[in-house]
């Protein structure tokens, strides 16, 4: 199965880094597969021996990005790789060159008081008032998709309080975003990050975050 042919392969700017989307098929393959096939793509290299693990290596638990193990690049280095899955949505992306993390989200109309206090900085939810119905949600979906990117291409971090993170609002910056309001954690680093939104079908939504 090549899943670079039967998925949507997505170039992510001038990053140098690619994403690939499954959504919608019938027989939808695993996102391992998926995150192994763009791998294999980029790196011509079977896709088979592509090889990915999924524990952190500083605490062995399962959260933040991927790590590739095999294929290194062509200077010896590690590729940069994550994938996300929800429902019948898997995203992959990879590139060379710069950290990166993945998230798909539901976009939800009705999230509660609470969580958005917990997810969003005061700025975001000033914002998210003044939307409503289903462009609100797949807007705060999308600000919650890129903070969630944004932890995966981090990956082991003391960084806990996104409420604490201001970001572009989506419906305004034209789907590249950008962080306006950081924490003191992120030191200067902060300026390069950028979000790209990918268009996906259904009640989600996608992100992946870079760090220039």
């Amino acid at each position: 199965m090549d899943v670079t042919a039967e998925g949507e392969l997505i170039e992510l700017g001038d990053t140098g880094a690619r994403a690939l989307v499954h959504a919608g098929a019938r027989r939808q393959p695993g996102a391992d597969v998926v995150l192994r096939g763009l791998v294999s793509h980029a790196a011509s290299v079977p896709a088979d021996d592509v090889e990915l693990v999924h524990a952190c290596s500083e605490c062995g638990a399962r959260h933040g990005r991927v790590t590739v193990a095999y294929p290194l690049t062509a200077s010896g280095a590690p590729w940069f790789a994550d994938v996300a899955i929800d429902g019948d949505t898997i995203v992959a992306a990879a590139g060379t060159r710069h950290a990166l993390g993945v998230a798909v989200e539901p976009a939800a109309i009705e999230t509660g008081e609470l969580i958005d206090e917990a997810a969003f900085h005061p700025s975001e939810r000033e914002a998210l008032g003044s939307l409503g119905g289903t462009h609100g949600a797949l807007v705060r979906a999308t600000l919650w998709a890129r903070k969630t990117a944004l932890l995966r291409a981090l990956g082991h971090t003391d960084f806990i309080e996104p409420s604490r993170l201001a970001l572009s609002i989506p419906s305004v910056d034209g789907g590249l975003g950008r962080i306006e309001r950081p924490v003191p954690e992120f030191g200067s680093f902060w300026r390069g990050v950028v979000f790209h939104d990918l268009s996906v079908r259904g009640p989600h939504v996608a992100s992946v975050a870079v760090i220039r």
